[in-house]
């Protein structure tokens, strides 16, 4: 009886890797039977050098079942107290409308997609972004407005390196931070002015024109409140031919005059209080907007509208140079992830409520704050400024006693080291909370009442906003912000839009390198808990115990899977995670005397974004080549490595290799590097083809970044949000990042923040703790062997059909594979982009293009596919080189095919013409199994020409509607 309880136990223990993994066993016997082995272990004996195999398995604890996992973290996330948040300095409490809620941030539909390189078939995630481009561009008051960047601290980093590259200032090498900047946002600017070699100035807002400076930022109104006019700020730092860079409150916008109109160069701020929970630091989105003449250095993605085939408006990535395909060391930054579900929930939010709206929410706010101002003043408490939207400061003798009357009613002020608190009140404020700070703020007895200030307040009006700064010009005036204000409405908009979109609940998505892998929906609930959400990231931390907990245990699963010894959670993508281990690896060197290490070896395969993160972090890149194969050349390892001994800083290199494949001379390579005073960066995009079968510490390197948002479940989210920690040897744990507001255990005082929250984007964190704990260490194994099991079928399968461009040992690949279509274009003209656009036809987005090879796909399925839907891809690839020969043929011309004329929309199969080589039945399902779940893309092929030379970066005119 105790054995079959036992056994019962165990199997509901594995039932959520079951879940997890996508072949059934009979489908892997099958699978290992196409593949000629008769185990799982003899295939994983065949494909990963004994060499680098662990000896020790995994320590992370047993698999627990859903129920268990939640049950606990529910224990766990209980132990944060949600207290009443003004503490402002960016981010604010909000409420989440519930339909955005449950039909965004809850919605498969919208969190599972990827980037939109494919943009065919994410026309409805491009228009959501491109409602937050038009509304940056109209609250800004500027040109051109990217969609979205990863948190304002960074946002106004990337400022600074834009302000650099366009300033014409060109002798000046220092960027100047006014003092009333948000303290997070000086850390992390600071931080990137270190690595390029960039002074930093912090001073009264005034002395800008002081001093001989590229740039200037500004706070607007600035982090105590004030609501300053710059406008002769703005105007003296341009008079030094320096660039004017504001950052704003994204509400305040609604009442103020545009920081653009005031002469703004640069606006940039987060959006999180349009819609998006503080969750305790992130994630969200980071708006940027500036002049046209600055669009070639505009960081981050621009949506553009451009044509389609048949001359329809549509919408894409404009000038798709830039960050889509990283321009490695020319790039004007490594980011390549955006906050693309934060900024979409955000965009939402604005069509939602809409212009009125907005600006009702806004003088709500304003409202509120001077209400508690008058009552205070009337009390005689003295306030630091006498301008203000939504903060005041106030200088008190008894601010120690305030703010423990706070605390014991679950009240959360900004403190600073002057004496001083400050009270932001926020859209969720209400007139009991403003009566209650008047009795923390008063004591009992005060005899103020709310409703008789409101009326003084009302009755004699309100000057905390200068007459010359009151927003005077309309804002959101298109329709789409005019449109959808019911939850009728709105409801049937998100999904008009989700239905354009091809994402995990469709089919696989087979991106190379990308592991577009299952969410579980056990991952996903926590992160709307209240709990989890409603954390300001810089209330204390006994009031964050919960999340200590969580981020305490994440932590040491992920040292025990990478074989580190300490891990940084604060980098919010995997650019950013590169970015901080390099500045580990620098300020490593520093330490030791070393500061001349400034040389980083990088092989032709890598990734774009490591010589750009690289470039970042002012290291002089020196290529290595690859042989034929694909591995790295030794020979010219080893050349390189002496040549460039006394400077040698580090290499960066992935694992497996990009080319997918599990290289036999990794620790060879860790060892040249090391023998030349080098550390070893190991990019950590191929995480998956690693957990429990060998780890980054193990191989021999000395920090990596891990995608969270590839091996550990955090899903794409249409192009963001994403999660970079990094793992490090003990030498290098000191050097990771801290930050000035909230101290970071174990990381030197003075290391500089890499992201404005001192746990990067902690609200979505929990995914990758419940990954972990529903897995356990036999399920991460598993799940390596499954994508390992996975990619090797498939290439047996496409073999037969394509050249497979590189393979491992005993013929094999790890995780992914490169079918090579250069022979068929060679013969054809059929491109590569072709077969992508063909695909979506057969209902799947295409493998990643051209890259690490131009002319082949990388295929990577993931554990998480079934057999049944490898087959079927398969089945649409071998269907497409079928297509192909009728071209080579002379059956279809190259004119004339369903290659080129893909992918095919509704109305292009149904239009009154067809003057096709081919039926219009076959154009739109084109195998059986297509017919069972047809995905319909909404635009033909985009004219990416057109959009590039017609850059068009909001809103279509209303006259675009009306025709």
């Amino acid at each position: 009886m105790s054995n079959a309880k036992s056994l019962e136990e165990l199997e509901q223990k594995q039932d959520f890797i079951r879940r997890h993994i996508g072949p059934s066993p009979a489908q892997v016997s099958d699978m290992l039977s196409a593949l000629e082995v008769s185990s799982v272990q003899e295939l994983i004996d065949q494909t990963v050098p004994a060499s680098i195999r662990l000896e020790q398995p995994l320590t992370v604890g047993q698999s627990r079942t859903e129920v268990e996992t939640l049950s606990y973290l529910k224990s766990v996330a209980s132990k944060n107290k949600v207290f009443k948040s003004y503490i402002g300095q960016g981010y604010h409490p909000t409420n989440v409308p519930h339909v955005i809620l449950r039909n965004v941030l809850e919605n498969p539909g919208w969190y599972t997609a990827y980037t939109p390189y494919q943009p065919e078939i994410a026309q409805g995630r491009l228009e959501s972004l491109l409602n937050f481009q038009t509304m940056t561009l109209d609250l800004t008051g500027l040109d051109l407005a990217s969609a979205s960047l990863l948190d304002e601290s960074t946002a106004a980093a990337e400022a600074m390196g834009l302000a650099k590259r366009v300033s014409k200032a060109k002798k000046a090498n220092a960027f100047f931070i006014a003092d009333d900047v948000h303290t997070q946002t000086i850390d992390v600017v600071t931080t990137r002015a270190e690595q390029f070699g960039f002074e930093i100035i912090v001073g009264k807002a005034e002395d800008a024109v002081n001093h001989d400076i590229f740039g200037a930022l500004f706070q607007y109104p600035t982090t105590s409140g004030e609501v300053v006019d710059i406008t002769d700020l703005i105007a003296g730092v341009q008079s030094k031919k320096a660039i004017a860079c504001v950052a704003a409150d994204i509400m305040s916008l609604l009442l103020l005059k545009a920081p653009g109109k005031l002469g703004a160069d640069v606006v940039l701020g987060s959006a999180q209080r349009f819609g998006v929970p503080m969750g305790y630091g992130g994630p969200h989105a980071a708006f940027f907007a500036t002049r046209d003449a600055y669009k070639r250095s505009l960081p981050g993605r621009i949506i553009g509208v451009s044509k389609d085939r048949l001359g329809n408006d549509a919408l894409r990535m404009a000038m798709q140079t830039r960050e889509q395909h990283i321009r490695r060391d020319k790039a004007n930054s490594n980011i390549c992830t955006a906050q693309v579900l934060l900024a979409n929930m955000a965009a939402f939010y604005a069509v939602y409520h809409g212009p009125q709206g907005l600006k009702t929410i806004a003088q709500r706010i304003h409202r509120f704050a001077d209400i508690l101002a008058a009552g205070l003043k009337a009390k005689g408490i003295a306030l630091k400024h006498s301008t203000w939207f939504d903060t005041l400061t106030i200088a008190d003798d008894n601010k120690n006693d305030v703010t423990a009357r706070a605390i014991a009613k679950g009240v959360n002020f900004a403190t600073n080291h002057e004496g001083e608190y400050s009270i932001s009140v926020s859209e969720t404020t209400t007139r009991a909370d403003i009566a209650e700070l008047f009795d923390i703020i008063l004591g009992e007895g005060h005899g103020l009442s709310v409703d008789a200030i409101a009326a003084d307040v009302e009755a004699n009006g309100s000057e905390s906003i200068p007459a010359s700064l009151v927003r005077d010009d309309e804002v959101l005036t298109h329709p789409n912000f005019n449109s959808y204000h019911s939850e009728t409405d709105m409801l049937r908009y998100i999904k008009r839009l989700e239905s354009k979109d091809l994402s995990l609940n469709h089919s696989m998505i087979s991106l190379g390198s990308c592991t577009m892998k299952l969410n579980a929906t056990a991952e996903m609930i926590p992160i709307t808990w209240p709990e989890f959400a409603n954390l300001h990231p810089f209330c204390p931390l006994d009031q964050a115990e919960g999340y200590q907990i969580m981020i305490g245990e994440l932590h040491d699963w992920l040292v025990n899977i990478t074989g580190y010894d300490a891990v940084s959670l604060q980098p919010n993508s995997g650019a950013q995670g590169e970015y901080a281990g390099l500045i580990a690896i620098r300020k490593y060197h520093e330490s030791r005397g070393d500061a001349h290490r400034n040389v980083c070896l990088i092989p032709s395969s890598a990734h774009g974004t490591n010589p750009a993160s690289a470039q970042m972090a002012s290291m002089k890149i020196v290529v290595v080549n690859c042989d034929k194969n694909g591995n790295v050349d030794m020979a010219d390892l080893k050349a390189k490595a002496e040549e460039v001994s006394e400077n040698l800083s580090c290499i960066m290199i992935t694992y497996p290799s990009t080319h997918g494949v599990y290289e036999e001379t990794i620790r060879e390579i860790c060892d040249i590097i090391h023998e030349h005073g080098g550390q070893v960066y190991m990019d950590g995009a191929n995480m998956n083809a690693q957990v429990g079968v060998t780890s980054p510490g193990f191989i021999g390197s000395d920090v990596s970044h891990l995608n969270l948002h590839k091996t550990f479940c955090i899903p794409h989210g249409g192009g963001g949000p994403g999660v970079g920690p990094i793992g490090v040897k003990s030498h290098l744990a000191p050097f990771m990042p801290n930050h000035s507001v909230i101290n970071v255990p174990g990381t030197n005082i003075g290391n500089g923040a890499v992201s404005a929250a001192p746990y990067g984007s902690a609200a979505i964190l929990p995914i990758s703790w419940a990954y972990i704990t529903m897995m356990g260490s036999e399920g991460l194994k598993q799940a390596t062997e499954m994508a390992i099991v996975n990619a090797n079928y498939l290439t047996h399968e496409l073999s037969k059909h394509f050249p497979i461009l590189y393979r491992g040992r005993n013929n094999r690949v790890a995780h992914e594979c490169i079918v090579d279509l250069r022979p068929l274009k060679e013969l054809s003209g059929i491109t590569e982009m072709d077969v992508a656009k063909r695909l979506q036809d057969y209902g799947f987005h295409s493998p990643t293009m051209s890259f690490p090879v131009a002319g082949t796909l990388m295929i990577e399925p993931t554990e998480s596919e079934s057999k049944g839907e490898i087959d079927r891809f398969i089945e649409a690839m071998v269907s497409i080189k079928g297509e192909i020969e009728k071209v080579i043929s002379g059956e279809w011309s190259i004119e004339n095919n369903p290659l080129v004329f893909a992918p095919h929309t509704q109305g292009d199969v149904l239009g009154n013409e067809w003057d096709r080589a081919y039926d219009r039945f076959y154009a739109a399902f084109p195998v059986p199994s297509v017919a069972k779940n047809k995905f319909w893309p909404t635009v033909t092929r985009i004219d990416d020409v057109y959009g590039d030379r017609n850059l068009v970066c909001s809103c279509p005119a209303v006259e675009t509607y009306r025709d």
